[in-house]
């Protein structure tokens, strides 16, 4: 999304160049970066905002880098699922109502969405100790999604 200025909106260029570092078979270098992104209303970014961008992003944990001739390469320390997973427990730990948060949040879903959250919990609970997440007791894997 950007604004009426053709200035993307605050986090979009980070969420956009996580998704492409996700989407690629091997860690990026700020270049091949830049040559991916859509470059939007605002026209081709400056090779200095990419690099920017993904030194917040290992500032921030999110991603590694690897030395690449020159250069450095970037990659997602987690898939996009992961992330996204993990943004939404921050923000559901930051809440001092978690019930109603959830509540709110199931009372959002599309059938879809609700049919499969509700297999997913049925099955948590009846996976083998092995495959729970770690530090998690009592809490299983999301089924399908083994490495």
């Amino acid at each position: 999304m950007t604004s009426g200025s053709g200035r993307r909106a605050a986090g979009e260029l980070e969420g956009s160049v996580l998704g492409i570092l996700g989407a690629a078979e091997r860690p990026l270098t700020p270049g091949e970066v830049r040559a991916a992104l859509d470059t939007g209303p605002g026209g081709p970014l400056a090779r200095t905002t990419v690099v920017t961008i993904l030194t917040r992003l290992l500032d921030k944990g999110v991603v590694v880098r690897t030395p690449a001739g020159r250069a450095f390469a970037y990659a997602p320390v987690t898939d996009l699922a992961t992330m996204a997973a993990d943004r939404m427990r921050a923000v559901l730990d930051r809440e001092p109502d978690r019930r109603s948060v959830l509540a709110r949040f199931v009372s959002r879903l599309d059938q879809d969405d609700e049919r499969h959250l509700r297999e997913l919990l049925d099955r948590a609970g009846t996976d083998p100790p092995d495959e729970r997440a770690p530090g998690d007791p009592g809490r299983g894997t999301v089924p399908g999604d083994r490495a």
